[in-house]
C-alpha cells in the first residue's frame, strides 16, 4: 500500500469544488495518469480512500502515485479538451491508450494464367498484381471471401497447371463454391474471365458487377454462346443473393461507428463495427488491463477518435455514461458538424449494440477457453440478480435424505459457466439426526467456511471464495444461511433456486422476493442444469450412504459383529460379495476380528455350502 497515501489524502480534501484536470505522477515525477472532473475535491478525493471498490488498476495506479496537480477550467467540457489534449502530449501508462498501428491490406491477384485472388497486409515482390491499399482489413477479407464463393475461384494450395488431374476435386467443387480447375476440364479463358469478373465485383460493388454481368450475359446470348450467358446468369444470381442477405440484416442502418465494451477477471475488451452504405465494412478489437467496461467507456471513446480524423455523424454506445453530452460536443467540433451519440435501448439499433456487445465478450471468452455463449448467460445472470461483477465461480447446494435417515449433502462448482467436477464435494449431516433441510443446510455452509478459513487461499475448491452461493430451496434455506453469512462476516451473493410442483426450476429467490425465470430462456436453461447437476450429486451420495448402510446391517446380524467392525470389514474387503468370497484365514487376518468372530461372519456366508456336504 502507498505509504503517503494519507497525506496524499488530506490534499486531495483540501481541492476545490470545482471542475477541471488532475494530474498523476510517479516518484521519478513521471506522469502515470490524467483524468478529468466535474468537482476536483470529490474526484481526486475517492482515489486515496477506502481501495477495497477500486479495481486493479486503478490500485496499481494509486500505489504508485507520490504527488498530483491540478488545473482549474471553467466548464466541464474545457475540462475534456484539455484532458484529451494532456493524454497526446504525456501518453501516461494508466491512461488507455490505444495506437493507430492499424496496418493497411492488399487485394492479390497471383501471377501466372491461373492466379489466385487473396487478401494479404503487405506488398511483396513475387510478380504478383496488388491492388489497394485499403484501410480496413476487416473488408477486404470478407470481400475476398465474397468474390471467391461468388464466382468460384479456387483458395487452395494447389498450383496450376502442375496439379491438374493430380487429386479429386475438395469439398469447395461439390457445394459450387469452386469450379475446380484442377480437374483440367476448366477453360483458361473462363478462368480469366471469372477472375476479371470478380475482380470487377470487389472494385464496383455488387450493384455495378450486376449491371457489368448482365451487359455480358446479353452479348454472349446474342452471339449464341448460351452455356456461358448461363455461367453468368448463375453469377448474377449469386451476387444479387450475397446483396439482399445483407440488404435484409442490415436495412435501417446508418452510416455510423457502434461501441460495446466487456469486461471479465481483471481485462476488458472494447469492439468498434463501422458501418458504411448500410453494410459492416471494418471492425475493431481492443484488449487491456481494465476493471470495468462501463466506467472507462468515455475514456476509450476519447482515445479511439483522437487518433481518427473520419469520426462518422452517428455514434452508438452499448451503455450510458456520466459527460456523455460533452464527449459527444467534442466529437462534433472534432469533426466540424454535430455528431449524435446516442444509447440505443430498442429496436435495430440496440440489436446492433446487443452484437457488438457480443463479440467483445467473445474476445475475452476466447482467451479463457468459453464460449461467448457461456459468458453470455453468466452476464444475464449477473444483470438479473443485480451483481457486481461476473460470477465466474458458482456453488450450488442441494440436502438429500429418506425420512430423515441418511443425511447428506452435495456441493457442485461451476467455473466460467462449466462444470468443475474436481471441486464437487460431498457432506454428511452431522449435528443432529432426523429431517430438517434448513438446519442441515446451515451446517453445510457453516462447515464449508469453516474450511475456507483453514485453507489456503486458492484458485478452487476450499480455498476460493465464490462469486455466487445458490441453495435448492426457498426463503427457507436462504434465511438459515444468510445467519451463517452474518455471523461470520462472509460477504457472498445468495440466493434459493425455487422449483415447481413438477419439480422443474421456477425461480430464484433471495433477500428481495422471487424473480421469475420464463422470459429467459438461457438463463433458465442454465439454471434448470445446475440444479439437476446438484440434485443428481447429492441423492448419489445418499442412494450409496443408504446401500452401505444396508450392506452393515446385514452384517450387525452375525454374532459378534458390530457397527465398528462392520465399518472395519467394508473398509478393508471394500464389499460384502469380496466379503462372502474371503477364506477364513482372510477373515482372521482382517483388522479388529478376532477368531471367534471370524468363524461366525464365514459360517454366515457359507452355511449353504456346509449344508450341502453333509
Amino acid at each position: 500500500m502507498n505509504p503517503k497515501i494519507s497525506d496524499l489524502r488530506k490534499k486531495a480534501m483540501a481541492l476545490p469544488l470545482l471542475p477541471g484536470v488532475y494530474i498523476m505522477h510517479a516518484k521519478d515525477g513521471e506522469i502515470i495518469y490524467i483524468g478529468k472532473a466535474k468537482a476536483l475535491k470529490n474526484r481526486v478525493s475517492q482515489y486515496f480512500g477506502s481501495q477495497n471498490n477500486h479495481p486493479e488498476k486503478v490500485r496499481r495506479m494509486v500505489d504508485n502515485v507520490d504527488d498530483f496537480e491540478y488545473i482549474i477550467t471553467d466548464s466541464e467540457f474545457e475540462a475534456l479538451i484539455l484532458e484529451c489534449s494532456l493524454i497526446k502530449q504525456h501518453t501516461p501508462k494508466y491512461n488507455i491508450l490505444l495506437k493507430d498501428d492499424k496496418g493497411y491490406s492488399y487485394i492479390r491477384v497471383g501471377a501466372g494464367d491461373w492466379g489466385k485472388l487473396s487478401y494479404v497486409l503487405q506488398k511483396a515482390d513475387d510478380g504478383a498484381r496488388y491492388i489497394g491499399p485499403y484501410k480496413s482489413s476487416f473488408y477486404v477479407k470478407s470481400a475476398v471471401e465474397e468474390a471467391n464463393k461468388i464466382f468460384m475461384l479456387p483458395t487452395c494450395n494447389r498450383k496450376f497447371p502442375q496439379d491438374f488431374r493430380k487429386a479429386r476435386p475438395c469439398l469447395n467443387y461439390h457445394i459450387k463454391q469452386c469450379m475446380a480447375p484442377c480437374t483440367g476440364r476448366v477453360k483458361l479463358e473462363d478462368y480469366r474471365e471469372s477472375v476479371a469478373q470478380a475482380l470487377e465485383f470487389l472494385k464496383g460493388g455488387s450493384s455495378h458487377s450486376v449491371k457489368q454481368l448482365t451487359a455480358q450475359m446479353e452479348e454472349a446470348a446474342e452471339n449464341l454462346e448460351f452455356e456461358r450467358a448461363a455461367r453468368i446468369r448463375d453469377k448474377i444470381a449469386a451476387v444479387k443473393k450475397m446483396g439482399d442477405k445483407q440488404k435484409v440484416v442490415l436495412s435501417k442502418v446508418l452510416d455510423q461507428d457502434v461501441i460495446a465494451g466487456f469486461s471479465n477477471d481483471g481485462k476488458t475488451c472494447f469492439q468498434v463495427f463501422r458501418f458504411e452504405g448500410g453494410r459492416l465494412f471494418d471492425r475493431e478489437s481492443f484488449i487491456f488491463d481494465s476493471g470495468d467496461a462501463q466506467t472507462e467507456t468515455e475514456e476509450f471513446i476519447i482515445s479511439y477518435y483522437t487518433l481518427r480524423r473520419d469520426i462518422p455523424k452517428n455514434i452508438a454506445v452499448a451503455s450510458d455514461f456520466d459527460g456523455r453530452e460533452d464527449v459527444q460536443r467534442w466529437l462534433g467540433e472534432k469533426r466540424g458538424s454535430k455528431v449524435n451519440l446516442t444509447v440505443p435501448q430498442r429496436g435495430e439499433q440496440a440489436q446492433l449494440a446487443s452484437m457488438c456487445r457480443s463479440n467483445a465478450a467473445e474476445a475475452l471468452a476466447q482467451q479463457k477457453g468459453a464460449t461467448v455463449r457461456e459468458f453470455g448467460v453468466l452476464e444475464e445472470l449477473r444483470q438479473t440478480l443485480g451483481l457486481s461483477s461476473l460470477p465466474e465461480y458458482i456453488e450450488c447446494y442441494d440436502i438429500s435424505n429418506l425420512a430423515g435417515t441418511e443425511n447428506v449433502a452435495g456441493m457442485i462448482v461451476y467455473k466460467n459457466g462449466k462444470p468443475l467436477k474436481s471441486a464437487y464435494k460431498k457432506f454428511k449431516i452431522k449435528g443432529f439426526e432426523g429431517q430438517d433441510d434448513y438446519a442441515s443446510m446451515a451446517e453445510v455452509l457453516s462447515r464449508r467456511f469453516d474450511e475456507y478459513e483453514k485453507a489456503e487461499k486458492a484458485d478452487e475448491g476450499f480455498g476460493k471464495l465464490p462469486d455466487l452461493i445458490l441453495l435448492d430451496g426457498g426463503r427457507g434455506q436462504v434465511s438459515a444461511v444468510r445467519a451463517v453469512f452474518e455471523q461470520r462476516g462472509i460477504d457472498v451473493p445468495l440466493f434459493g433456486l425455487v422449483k415447481d410442483d413438477k419439480h422443474r426450476t421456477r425461480a430464484v429467490t433471495g433477500d428481495g422476493g422471487e424473480i421469475a425465470l420464463n422470459s429467459r430462456r438461457a438463463l433458465f436453461t442454465f439454471l434448470s442444469k445446475m440444479q439437476d447437476e446438484v440434485h443428481r450429486f447429492a441423492i448419489g451420495y445418499h442412494h450409496a450412504r443408504r446401500k452401505s448402510s444396508v450392506f452393515r446391517s446385514s452384517l450387525t446380524s452375525i454374532d459378534g459383529v458390530g457397527e465398528v467392525r462392520a465399518k472395519a470389514l467394508l473398509r478393508h474387503f471394500r464389499t460384502i460379495d469380496n466379503i462372502s468370497k474371503a477364506d477364513l484365514a482372510e477373515l482372521e487376518a482382517a483388522p479388529k476380528m478376532t477368531k471367534e468372530t471370524a468363524g461366525a461372519v464365514y459360517r454366515y456366508f457359507h452355511a449353504q455350502e456346509e449344508t450341502g456336504d453333509q
